[in-house]
């Protein structure tokens, strides 16, 4: 998916800040709540507050009470999932296979949400996470597991949620894609900006606080990304720049976002300031040229707004190259400071391949990319096609598209402005019917219309890159009503660490 990646992450999402919202994932935990456990569960009575023995009905349990829980899987934001008295449990922390003894926080009619207090049975997936600040970032959820059992749980997340949203018990699922390597893998940050006493402290809000926990070093990150963002923090201490101050407001420096080229090992800087004039520019220049000569780009983003937003609308190239070139396969991209560009390159080639193979191309087909955005998996497929159009909401990704094609020498995809759910109709009208649709959409899924659109198009392929698993299942849902079949679902590890887990799916045409 294409969208701006420039919202403050107090938890880290990992996939271009478009976590789901918090109401969200209370109504999937209130959706995952309502699904009856199989087995039975090992519980006794409850311990209340003052160590009283109560009764052990799951709905005379209250917020301070304590309860035992059979962990069976993780849920959505990385929490285990056990099942007490039939209601769902949900502990941070807890893996499944273990046997926790856990307090309640939250007693709601469908579920009960829990910190862990004690682990009775460990499970052997669980290990000692190597980041300092894990617990407090919450950039990862899943350093405490080890990497064979978090692609396990992630293709059961899977699972779980075609076998609730879509009712398929029987999933024709492919091994996740993971990584060989699973650290060092993101090739972009943008961390906030404080002060703890004298130092510059760069990193992420601890949720539900306005406490910056420093992650330099962050293990996830590309080595380079870490090196600049420690460099630029020691240049801006030397020459005692102002850092923005969140709860006062004022300040200059708000933000510091470093991108790395895998290819060339270059670096794109931009400092994201509270104010129009950067204090003491000249100077900043010199000493971050001086001690950083990987950074081939200094740019300045101004937002004084008050938003979650990360990036204003004015962006300025103070000294060095406009863009910073990168490659994904034959694909070649220029990426100014603001456009999207996958954080995670050696597990995008995966996913993109994955969606060629979906696609299934000849030569002879019409591909059409509904949620393009700067035209990345467009051009992947591109050279097998006939013809690419893609659409895309916003102008300027669309711009990048074009500039991107121009790049690689590609000549068979054209972008277009507008929503594919009017764009698409108004095509099949004028007699320009797709053989394949593609898309990658938002973690809320497709858009109803959207879908509508497809199934009167008819396409011969349907292929959906996904971010979330539960969207997924609900849209594949709509598909199979519509005269689609499901042919596979291949998992793909994008962000190791975190819950995060994409998909890519291949559907055909029943009448095809």
């Amino acid at each position: 998916m294409a969208r701006n990646d420039d919202r403050t992450n107090k938890r880290w999402d990992g996939r271009k800040s478009e976590p789901g919202t918090k109401g969200s994932d209370k109504l999937k935990q209130r959706s995952e709540a309502r699904t009856k456990p199989g087995g039975s569960i090992k519980s006794g009575p409850v311990k209340g507050a003052a160590g009283q023995t109560r009764a052990a009905s799951a709905e005379d349990v209250r917020a301070g009470d304590r309860i035992v829980v059979t962990i069976k899987r993780l849920g959505i934001n990385g929490e285990g999932v056990g099942y007490y008295k039939r209601k769902a449990v949900f502990v941070a922390g807890a893996l499944p296979g273990e046997v926790v003894k856990a307090k309640v926080t939250k007693a709601e009619a469908g579920y009960l949400t829990a910190e862990l207090a004690e682990i009775e049975k460990r499970s052997p997936d669980r290990q000692t996470p190597p980041c300092a600040v894990y617990e407090q970032c919450g950039g990862c959820q899943l350093q405490h597991m080890k990497y064979e059992a978090q692609l396990e749980a992630k293709e059961e997340i899977v699972r779980e949620s075609f076998r609730r949203y879509a009712g398929l018990e029987e999933l024709p699922i492919r091994p996740i894609l993971g990584m060989d390597e699973p650290w060092g893998y993101r090739n972009k940050a943008q961390l906030q900006t404080g002060r703890h006493g004298d130092d510059i402290v760069t990193g992420l809000y601890e949720a539900g606080s306005h406490r910056l926990v420093d992650i330099s070093g962050c293990a996830i990150q590309h080595p380079a990304v870490n090196e600049v963002i420690d460099g630029v923090k020691r240049v801006l201490k030397e020459l005692d720049i102002p850092i923005y101050n969140e709860r006062k407001r004022e300040g200059a420096v708000r933000t510091i976002v470093a991108r790395v080229g895998r290819a060339s090992g270059s670096v794109q800087l931009t400092l994201i300031t509270a104010v129009d004039k950067l204090p003491d520019a000249r100077r900043l220049i010199q000493r971050i040229r001086a001690e950083l000569p990987q950074v081939t780009t200094i740019a300045q983003n101004v937002n004084k707004s008050k938003s979650p937003l990360i990036f204003g609308d004015k962006t300025t190239v103070l000294w060095g190259e406009e863009m910073l070139n990168e490659t994904l396969g034959d694909v070649r991209f220029s990426l100014s400071p603001r456009a999207f560009f996958q954080l995670n390159p050696e597990q995008t080639v995966k996913l993109y391949n994955a969606a060629k193979e979906a696609a299934a191309l000849d030569g002879d087909e019409l591909v059409v990319d509904a949620y393009c955005g700067s035209g990345t998996i467009g051009l992947w497929l591109a050279p097998h096609a006939r013809e690419v159009r893609g659409i895309e909401l916003i102008p300027e990704a669309v711009q990048d598209a074009r500039d991107n094609a121009r790049a690689s020498g590609i000549d068979n995809a054209r972008f277009y402005e507008g929503r594919a759910e009017q764009l698409l109709p108004e095509w099949v009208k004028q007699g320009i019917r797709p053989d394949v649709v593609v898309v990658d959409p938002p973690r809320t899924g497709c858009e109803p219309q959207l879908l509508q659109a497809v199934l009167q198009a008819k396409p011969k392929r349907f292929v959906y890159v996904s971010c979330n698993p539960s969207t997924l299942a609900k849209d594949v849902k709509t598909l199979l009503g519509g005269g689609y079949r499901l042919e596979w679902v291949q998992p793909v590890d994008m962000f190791p660490h975190t819950v995060h887990v994409e998909c890519v799916i291949g559907m055909q045409r029943i009448d095809t």
